[in-house]
């Protein structure tokens, strides 16, 4: 079974991207915005080697960038 987690912030236009792609397609995932505290920046951080956002955790491994994030998902729920 597939662990999956996106990071996103509803101030990143490549998050918006994603999370509308998620909408208009019905798939729902657990969603967290790394950049709400300082703790939750550093966890991140750590988790992925980067503050870059949106990304998808797979199975514990990050996915960054937009349209890669989009197209797994399609191949993975569609």
């Amino acid at each position: 079974m597939l662990e999956l987690k996106l990071y996103s912030s509803n101030g990143c236009p490549f998050c918006r991207k994603v999370t509308s792609f998620m909408s208009s397609n019905g798939i729902e995932l657990d969603v967290e915005d790394p950049y709400s505290n300082r703790d939750a920046m550093s966890t991140f951080k750590k988790l992925t080697g980067k503050t870059q956002v949106p990304c998808l955790m797979i199975n514990g491994k990050p996915m960054h960038e937009s349209d890669d994030i989009i197209n797994w998902l399609r191949g993975e729920f569609l």
